[in-house]
């Protein structure tokens, strides 16, 4: 992943690791989110001039709201040296020589979605994985000098491959309906109120509503969000000490929570989809090397499957029965849904994988990956992929395709995020070209709204886009 240097680790110090804001004494109890009226002071302190809209937008505004004209340099100087200094963290030391080679040939230019509003009265928040683990290191040192202990390291999960976030932290329910993360809490978004509400505080302590015989639900608390997944009114978030807390939006409190890993192993994805039976699960993935399945309706567990290497990513296809499995390694697996067996493996990457997506239709599944390219495979025949693109300038750690298949959104670590034309065979693309660390992407249902979360200590916000339409001239007319 992606070197940082001294400032950048004590920026991420400053910014995340701050643990002030807990108390060690406060008792288990259920806690509930913040009243509207606490929140809507903490919003009122924001200063909305700061947001865009699409108006302000055409009369020249940065859509960030980023004041060039009172920096000491342009848009355009910032961002080529931005690209020159930018270096890509190398896991695996293959030859990238005959990579740009593979990559199609991509048309770039194109206006799928137009740009529509950006707020920072909700800022995403990302906690960076690698702080953590040096911090481990460092502890694994000092017991190694002054204790003389040398066969003994504080047990870490994967502390060779230095982990940063997976950047699945927004989703978008509806056009006007948004979750994210910020700092400790769990946000609703309305795009239509312009107004955010807590779902749940994760800095506080959790203690499970839902009792059932049998169940290996716990209080938790301190949870550092590492991953989310909002679906069928079901909030599902996973944490960096291997926690899974879930949510049913239709019920107060937290339904189940639990650490569901031995040690410290990250929850490094999670996701909710339809068996074919009809249930509603969930899928959890981990730096254990596991990928464990429980029931959305009681929270049993009905699998855990066990693999070579650590787990950065899993999804599954949309008919529920095949499984995605990407991690540290070059080569990603297919995997039967319901056994865990692997039937297949994807091979051309030549790093570690972050991110998959489905095509709606089943028969493409994308892939993103270190070497800074997503791979589109064609699961009727494994043997090679079938197209190649290119980032530009990072891995590719977030990837999502619109409901009706037309649109392919890929977003690297930080400025940039891709949106490709499936119809044009993926050759015609719209380049969406930001500032800041990007937290998560996410299209709304209806495929009418494309959403980025951009983390960020100034800049930080939630931009709006809306698709682009024959009819899109009313819009310009407001």
């Amino acid at each position: 992943m992606e070197r940082f240097g001294n400032d950048d680790l004590q920026y991420v110090v400053n910014d995340y690791f701050d643990f002030s804001d807990f108390e060690d004494d406060v008792a288990f109890t259920n806690s509930d989110p913040l009243d509207d009226s606490d929140l809507d002071e903490s919003f009122q302190t924001s200063n909305s001039k700061t947001d865009t809209s699409a108006s302000e937008a055409r009369k020249g505004k940065d859509i960030q709201g980023i004041p060039w004209e009172k920096l000491n340099y342009s848009r355009q100087k910032y961002r080529e040296t931005r690209l020159k200094q930018y270096k890509n963290y190398e896991n695996l030391s293959h030859s990238r020589d005959d990579l740009d080679k593979e990559c199609l040939e991509v048309q770039k230019g194109k206006a799928f979605y137009d740009f529509q509003f950006n707020t920072r009265l909700v800022k995403s928040t990302i906690i960076h994985f690698q702080v953590e683990t040096f911090l481990h290191l460092y502890l694994n040192l000092v017991l190694r000098h002054f204790w003389g202990k040398k066969d003994s390291f504080l047990p870490i999960y994967g502390y060779g491959c230095i982990k940063a976030m997976l950047r699945n932290l927004l989703w978008a329910t509806s056009k006007h309906d948004v979750y994210l993360m910020q700092n400790y809490s769990v946000m609703h978004w309305s795009s239509l109120q312009q107004r955010g509400k807590e779902v749940f505080n994760v800095a506080r302590p959790i203690v499970p509503t839902l009792e059932c015989p049998g169940l290996l639900a716990r209080p938790v608390y301190r949870v550092q969000i590492s991953t989310m997944a909002v679906k069928e009114n079901l909030v599902v978030a996973g944490g960096y000490h291997g926690e899974l807390v879930c949510k049913n939006l239709r019920h107060p409190g937290v339904a189940f929570c639990s650490k569901i890993t031995p040690g410290n192993a990250i929850t490094n994805a999670v996701d909710v989809y339809r068996h074919p039976s009809g249930s509603l699960r969930v899928v959890a993935a981990n730096n254990d090397s596991q990928v464990q399945m429980f029931d959305a309706e009681n929270f049993a567990s009905v699998g855990c499957f066990k693999y070579d290497w650590s787990v950065n990513n899993t999804s599954v296809s949309p008919d529920g029965r095949l499984l995605a499995i990407l991690g540290d390694s070059a080569e990603c697996l297919l995997a039967d849904a319901n056994s865990g067996k692997v039937i297949g493996s994807l091979k051309g990457h030549l790093d570690y994988s972050f991110s998959s997506a489905w095509h709606p239709d089943g028969r493409i599944l994308a892939t993103g990956n270190q070497d800074t390219t997503c791979r589109l495979w064609d699961i009727r025949n494994l043997s090679e992929s079938v197209g190649v693109l290119k980032g530009r300038m990072g891995a590719i750690r977030a990837l999502r395709f619109t409901s009706d298949g037309q649109f392919l959104a890929m977003a690297e670590p930080a400025d940039f995020v891709h949106v490709f034309d499936s119809k044009s065979g993926y050759v015609q693309a719209q380049e969406i070209d930001l500032f800041g660390e990007i937290a998560g992407i996410s299209f709304s249902p209806d495929t009418e709204a494309l959403f980025i979360a951009i983390a960020d200590r100034t800049y930080g916000s939630l931009l709006e886009f809306i698709r682009k339409r024959d009819n899109n001239y009313l819009a310009n007319m407001c």
